[in-house]
């Protein structure tokens, strides 16, 4: 997506974790916070940090496992 254009807010989110993500700072393992703590740490509300990790999931990038978390995975190869 060409910077400048709006978006929302939930894929702005999503796009700073693929980022960290990217570059190693968040592990193939790594649990992310849950919603409340990801919402403080975005300054956005839990249902715009839900609605991020769900775009996080369907980019493949992460796993939610119920009543575990959610971690990141191994992005696919050529990702």
């Amino acid at each position: 997506m060409s910077e400048g254009l709006p978006q929302y807010v939930y894929v702005e989110v999503a796009d700073q974790v693929e980022a960290e993500i990217r570059s190693g700072r968040l592990p193939a393992g790594a649990r992310l916070p849950n919603e409340r703590a990801m919402g403080e740490q975005y300054g956005v509300a839990p249902g715009t940090a839900r609605r991020a990790v769900a775009e996080l999931r369907e980019r493949g990038l992460v796993a939610t496992l119920p009543n575990k978390g959610t971690f990141v995975i191994v992005p696919p190869a050529g990702a």
